[in-house]
């Protein structure tokens, strides 16, 4: 009986937290090495809810507001689905134009009465991009949401995938005239109870309207609880709701891609398979990423230097790259987290 209860025991304490302290002498290997990406600020590595791992580069610290770019996008898209579920938005298929009846062109395209909640949030709305090149036009106007809407198309709503940040900014202006309150305040309010979890600034538009999907600084631990908001469904370690759970599943399943990495695109999120495991991730220029792998209960940030776009430069290749190292580290220790049952 002694016996039988100190195997037990044993079988109890051979958990996932034994398995970390096997695999962090490697993840420190592989941030060790990880310093010779020379845009790379800030790595953070959670397993199942712990940090197991974090490294600052270059004076860099992971307590440190920065700004993580459009990895923004994936924080509106919360945003978004917990607005339909607090029923301040009707849902996904609700149509934009009536919401920004004030803004729409004098000569309308039909084509802007057509386009919905969900087309913004998956980049289909079909309007031309206020990104890359055209994105200093777009900052410098008087109007952000009118220039965004004014735009040309370029595919009907609903077609392929046309990043453009202006589509986001497009949902923050929704939320914030359908809420009567600034998408800031919505967002300390209904993230704020998440521990860690906090907007350190956050530009507005000349009509003070946040800015949606971009601008946004905060700290890469706060972006870490972010990740593992969603990797959790939606709870809080304390169980308490914060995010719909089908609206996660919803904001990961792919609806369109990109057409230059060809990684799916949801709403807000990412979908790519990277070291054998399907990965989500909110991405930024420059290179600011939050990934989350759920069959590994890992939740992975890095940041980098805004100065460059990670993706001529290659960094984000080298970002993905070590986000393989990690996977396999994890992986090798046979520590793959089991479902979580969520309410």
């Amino acid at each position: 009986m002694l016996l039988r209860t100190m195997v037990v025991v044993l079988s109890l304490l051979s958990t996932p937290a034994m398995a970390e302290e096997s695999f962090r002498p490697a993840l420190e290997g592989a941030l060790d090495r990880a310093e010779a990406l020379a845009p790379l600020q800030t790595v953070l590595i959670a397993h199942d809810g712990t940090v197991v791992a974090e490294r600052g580069y270059r004076g860099h610290s992971p307590g440190t507001p920065t700004s993580i770019m459009s990895a923004s996008k994936s924080v509106i898209s919360a945003l978004v689905g917990i607005a339909i579920d607090k029923g301040v938005l009707e849902g996904t298929d609700q149509l934009i134009a009536p919401i920004l009846a004030n803004d729409l062109p004098a000569d309308a395209d039909p084509r802007l009465a057509r386009i919905t909640v969900g087309n913004l949030l998956s980049m289909q709305a079909g309007l031309g991009s206020t990104s890359g090149p055209r994105y200093g036009a777009w900052i410098e106007s008087a109007n952000w949401v009118r220039f965004a809407l004014a735009q040309p198309f370029e595919d009907d709503p609903g077609g392929r995938m046309i990043y453009s940040t202006g589509s986001t900014h497009l949902l923050s202006a929704i939320l914030t005239r359908r809420s009567g309150r600034s998408t800031l305040a919505l967002a300390r309010d209904w993230l704020g109870p998440l521990k860690g979890f906090s907007i350190a600034g956050w530009d507005r538009d000349p009509q003070g309207i946040y800015v949606g999907g971009n601008l946004m600084s905060m700290t890469p631990r706060s972006l870490l609880a972010f990740g593992e908001l969603y990797r959790t469904g939606g709870l809080t370690p304390d169980g308490r709701r914060l995010i719909p759970q089908d609206w996660i599943e919803r904001s990961w399943e792919s609806r369109t891609s990109s057409r230059y990495t060809g990684d799916g695109y949801g709403y807000g999120w990412f979908s790519a398979r990277i070291a054998g495991q399907d990965v989500k991730y909110g991405w930024g220029y420059g290179g600011q990423m939050v990934y989350v792998v759920p069959a590994l209960g890992l939740t992975v940030v890095m940041t980098s230097d805004v100065g460059s776009p990670s993706s001529r430069t290659g960094h984000r290749d080298d970002l993905h790259a070590l986000l393989g190292e990690i996977i396999g580290i994890v992986a090798d220790a046979g520590t793959a987290s089991a479902p979580r049952e969520t309410n």
